[in-house]
This record gives C-alpha cells, structure tokens and sequence, in this order.
C-alpha cells in the first residue's frame, strides 16, 4: 500500500497486520483521485477520512494538495497506524486525528467539510442514517467505498458508481 500521486507519491504506507482493517487497493484509490483531482475538488479542500483505518484515503488527498485533512475512527489499532503514516509521509501538521466513533462524530461536528471519504467496514448497515447526519453538514463530495452498491436515498446526486475488485465507489453530492 502506498501513496499514489502528488507531493509524497510513491511513500508505502503502514498497513495492518489482521483482517480487521481493509485498506483501498491502489488502483481504486488512484482512479479515485485522478477523477477527483479531475474536478478540482482537492486542491485547497478541507477532507474528511470516516472511518480512517489506515488513513490511506486521507493522506493521499493531503498528498495532492488538500489544505487539511481529519480522520475519524474508533480503533486504537487504526489511529496507531494513521500516526505512522501520517509521519511517513510529513502530514501531522496538517491532519487532525479524532478517536470516536464515525457517526457519533460526525452528528456533533461543526466541520466544514469539502470531500468526505466513507470506507467504514464492509459489515456497516447504518448507510441511511450516516448519510442523514452527513447531509445536514452540507458537504461538497462525497466518496463512498464498500463492497456493494450503496444507494444514498433523494437528497443526494449519484455522479458515478465504478467497481473495482470487490470494492464499489459511489461518488455523491447533495441535490
């Protein structure tokens, strides 16, 4: 696993040691970005990294130029592995690291919130109420990473769906 593109390209990141924590293929993370950066959606963008695990997702919008980036997650396990990656590849200062559970946080948070990476476990059945909370924050994108396709319900503008191995994305923006 590593960085694909921009300032720290090429960087391998940390990845976990169990099955617990799924981190994005580099092919799907790359097509991704490039149809991110694509829109111009990065650059200067304050991200948000739901449900961070390794925080690859996060930390390579840092690397192509997102101004600051947030990762949430519950594990203790995960932000371990967002810290090391985060010094690996020289985005502490420009990353805040949050221990609580993804939707709690998310339905207290003020954040402004310009891309929204969701990868939660592919387990997660809370899509309806995660994507209520996320709604009323208003965000610009949102990308949406799980095994299947997810149908984010009327509020919400599907831009694309693309398969990649056994990982679905879902890129969204609100109607």
């Amino acid at each position: 696993m590593r960085i694909v593109a921009g300032k720290a390209g090429g960087i391998r990141l940390s990845a976990p040691k169990g099955i617990d924590i799924r981190p994005t293929s580099d092919r799907a993370k790359e097509a991704v970005f490039n149809s991110l950066h694509s829109r111009s959606v990065i650059e200067g963008a304050e991200v948000l990294d739901l449900f961070a695990g390794t925080g690859a997702l996060g930390i390579e919008a840092l690397s192509r130029g997102a101004k600051k980036a947030t990762f949430v997650d519950k594990s203790s396990e995960s932000l371990e592995l967002i810290k090391e990656n985060l010094k690996k590849s020289g985005f502490e200062k420009t990353s805040e690291i949050v221990k609580e559970d993804s939707l709690k946080w998310l339905q207290k948070s003020s954040k402004s919130l310009d891309l929204v990476l969701l990868d939660p476990p592919y387990s997660f059945k809370n899509w309806s109420e995660l994507l209520d909370a996320l709604l009323q924050k208003q965000p610009g994108i949102v990308v949406i990473e799980s095994n299947r396709e997810i149908d984010p319900g009327p509020n919400w503008h599907v831009d694309s769906i693309r398969q990649y191995g056994s990982s679905v994305v879902v890129v969204i923006d609100p109607k």
